[in-house]
C-alpha cells in the first residue's frame, strides 16, 4: 500500500515567492506532495523523536532516525539540549543544493561534539537517502560534527540518466521514484550521514536558500547569506511527535 507522503508545505508558497530576493535569480520551487513507501516520506508516528528549528524565517520540523544513525542523532540531540545551536546562524546557503548551520563560530570552520569534539564515523544507511528535505550530518574526520545541513535540491534535479544510473547501482524502484519526484543529491548517499527528514517547513528551507548570498572569501564554491540576509537559528527543541505547537514554544520561551 502506498503511504501518504508528508507535504513540503505549499501553503506559504506565495509568501515565499515574495521572500526570494528580487533580481537574484532564485525562485522558491513548487514542491509536489510525493507519495512513496520510503520512510522519509511517511508521516511521523506518535512518539517519534523530532527536532523543531525555530528560525528568523520560520519553523522547520524534522523527524530523527536514532535507530539508523545513532551517533549522529545522539550528538545532535545532546548538543541541542544544551542550547549549543541557539543563536547560531545558517552560514551556507546554496540554492538547489543545501543550507547548512550548526557551527557556533558562524564560519563553517568550527563545531563540536558531545564527545569532547572527537569525531564520529560516517553511517550510511541503505534505507535513508539524500532526498530533498533530508537532514544530514556534515561529516568531517577532524571533528566539528555539530554541523548539519538540509538538502534543498530542486524537484527536477534527478534526471532520467541519473535515475538509470541509480537503478544500475542497486537502488530500488521505490527509491528511484522518490528521487524522481522529490529531487535530491544521490551522489552524497555514501558520503554523509542522513539522520532526519523535514516533514513540516520545507518552504522555510527553500526561503533560506533564496536569500542574497556572497561567495566565501577563501574562493571555494561555497556561498553564505549576506549580512543583511542573516538567518538565525533561534532555538532547536527536541521533542516527541507531535511535539509542542509554535505558540506553546513561544510561550515557554517568553516564560524563561
Amino acid at each position: 500500500m502506498i503511504k501518504r507522503l508528508v507535504s513540503f508545505g505549499l501553503a506559504a508558497l506565495c509568501c515565499l515567492l515574495c521572500a526570494c530576493s528580487e533580481g537574484n535569480g532564485k525562485t522558491a520551487p513548487q514542491r509536489p506532495t510525493v507519495e512513496s513507501t520510503e520512510r522519509q516520506f511517511t508521516a511521523p508516528a506518535d512518539g517519534d523523536l523530532i527536532a523543531i528549528f525555530t528560525t528568523s524565517l520560520g519553523e522547520v520540523r524534522a523527524v530523527l532516525y536514532p535507530n539508523d544513525a545513532p551517533m549522529a542523532v545522539n550528538n545532535f540531540v545532546g548538543l541541542a539540549r544544551t542550547g549549543y545551536y541557539d543563536g547560531t546562524v545558517i552560514w551556507r546557503s546554496q540554492y538547489g543544493f543545501a543550507v547548512q548551520g550548526g557551527d557556533a563560530t558562524g564560519t563553517g570552520t568550527g563545531g563540536s561534539t558531545i564527545w569532547s569534539n572527537n569525531p564520529y564515523p560516517l553511517k550510511a544507511s541503505a534505507d535513508l537517502k539524500h532526498y530533498a528535505g533530508a537532514l544530514c550530518a556534515a561529516f568531517a574526520e577532524s571533528g566539528g560534527n555539530s554541523q548539519f545541513y538540509f538538502v534543498q535540491a530542486l524537484p527536477d534535479s534527478v534526471d532520467k540518466s541519473t535515475q538509470e544510473e541509480l537503478t544500475a547501482n542497486g537502488y530500488t524502484e521505490s527509491q528511484v521514484a522518490a528521487y524522481e519526484a522529490a529531487g535530491g543529491l544521490p551522489y552524497l548517499d555514501n558520503t554523509d550521514t542522513v539522520f532526519g527528514q523535514v516533514y513540516s517547513g520545507m518552504d522555510i528551507v527553500d526561503a533560506m536558500a533564496c536569500v542574497d548570498t556572497v561567495q566565501n572569501e577563501d574562493g571555494t564554491d561555497t556561498w553564505k547569506p549576506t549580512e543583511e540576509s542573516t538567518i538565525t537559528i533561534q532555538k532547536v527543541t527536541i521533542a516527541n511527535y507531535p511535539g509542542p505547537t509554535a505558540e506553546e514554544l513561544a510561550t515557554a520561551e517568553s516564560a524563561e
